[in-house]
């Protein structure tokens, strides 16, 4: 690659700012893609991503303000950015295929690790941001050695406020171990919900990317969804 194209590469995050200078509201979302997730878990997943997609898109104020990331956990200690940080309104879901064990922690560490560098960018381009939200949802439990020593730094990262972690647990999840991801208590999802699960968070975050700088964290109902 030329020095030319490395520098149109390097250009692009800070042409889309320009174009688009509204407070960002990063959202990142972790997904156990294993083996365990094939069948019908892994196509009502996609299709929870396609109403995701369309929910955000549809709505004029997340779509330039919610900047979204996918990280895929699979393989014996396989992680995959699925979709690079990118504004809703030019999110296109990524389909996703079942297959492997589930690496969560190093899934984990590289969504604390892009948060950090996102967070750098926003900052460097003058572009303000709220809190970032990370979504871990699984049907498993994590399988790589070192998870547990990674669930601290998220921890200590929510503890310090530079994140918000909320795990997702759905049938034959470990809620426990999932649960040791953040300070805040794991959801299970109801049967295969993954839908009004996606149409829930595309709406909360909505409404965070809007609200007032010290507006409660919290997130909206889950009676929806939630087992």
């Amino acid at each position: 690659m030329s020095a030319d194209n490395n520098f149109i590469d390097e250009m692009i995050p800070y042409v889309e700012f320009a174009d688009n200078a509204n407070e960002r509201t990063p959202c990142v979302l972790v997904l156990d893609c294993s083996g365990s997730m094939r069948g019908e878990p892994i196509k009502q997943l996609n299709i929870g991503l396609k109403a995701l997609e369309k929910e955000l898109k549809e709505d004029i104020d997340a779509s330039s303000r919610v900047q979204l990331l996918i990280i895929k956990a699979f393989g014996k200690d396989e992680i995959e950015i699925s979709s690079d940080w990118i504004d809703a309104m030019n999110f296109t879901a990524p389909e996703m295929v079942a297959g492997g064990l589930t690496p969560l922690g190093k899934a984990m560490e590289t969504a604390l690790r892009k948060i950090e560098e996102q967070k750098d960018l926003y900052d460097n381009c003058g572009i303000t941001s709220k809190r970032p939200w990370i979504f871990l949802i699984s049907d498993g439990e994590p399988t790589d050695y070192d998870w547990e020593s990674i669930a601290k730094k998220c921890c200590e990262a929510q503890k310090n406020k530079k994140v918000i972690v909320h795990t997702v647990g759905t049938e034959g999840a470990n809620l426990d171990k999932l649960g040791k991801f953040s300070i805040i208590p794991p959801k299970r999802l109801s049967g295969l919900k993954f839908t009004e699960f996606f149409l829930w968070l595309s709406r909360s975050v909505s409404c965070i990317s809007i609200a007032a700088p010290n507006a409660s964290d919290l997130l909206d109902d889950t009676g929806n969804w939630d087992e």
